[in-house]
């Protein structure tokens, strides 16, 4: 974790992951600045999935109008500053995942305890996991299926544009 942190107030919460903090700057001419955190360590349901309204209230419960203590660890390419977040000496990373409102997001998974802060809130039947849930990952970009159609002269064009015949054993031979 860094050791480079920042004490904000909590002045927006956008979803179950992200938080707008007004913090202090070295400009005197403007004392603070808006800073979009969007949370390390995890993956919270979007607004427009089951659980989404809820886990926004839920970070909401845990950092709204008070002052957190941000860890930034990187920034995505939204520009958002990725963090591990303390909210009333709580680290509301953890406690949205042990509390069932977020996954472990394991594509940049770097602290064992979200993982297994995930597991027991699944067999508890917390939060979200009282109910079947489709990740958030899984939501944002739906796997299309793809039928492949012939055309006039027999060939088929695949989902990445790669031409082929389909020859009698049923598999593909490319070239058309």
């Amino acid at each position: 974790m860094s050791a480079i942190f920042f004490v904000c107030l909590v002045v927006a919460i956008a979803d179950g992951d992200t938080i707008t903090a007004r913090c202090p700057t070295q400009d005197a001419a403007h004392p603070y600045e808006q800073v979009k955190v969007r949370f390390a360590e995890i993956d919270a349901p979007e607004l427009g999935q089951p659980f989404g309204r809820r886990a926004k209230q839920h970070l909401s419960d845990l950092c709204f109008q008070v002052e957190a203590t941000i860890r930034p660890t990187t920034r995505d390419r939204y520009g958002r500053t990725v963090a591990r977040v303390e909210c009333r000496g709580v680290d509301a990373n953890l406690a949205m995942v042990r509390d069932g409102y977020a996954w472990a997001f394991t594509k940049y998974q770097t602290d064992a305890r979200f993982p297994k802060a995930e597991l027991s809130a699944r067999q508890a039947g917390v939060g979200m996991w009282a109910e079947h849930q489709q990740a958030p990952w899984a939501f944002r970009h739906p796997v299309q299926p793809f039928t492949a159609v012939a055309d006039a002269s027999g060939c088929f064009t695949g989902p990445k544009g790669g031409r082929y015949r389909l020859q009698a054993d049923g598999k593909r031979r490319y070239g058309c």
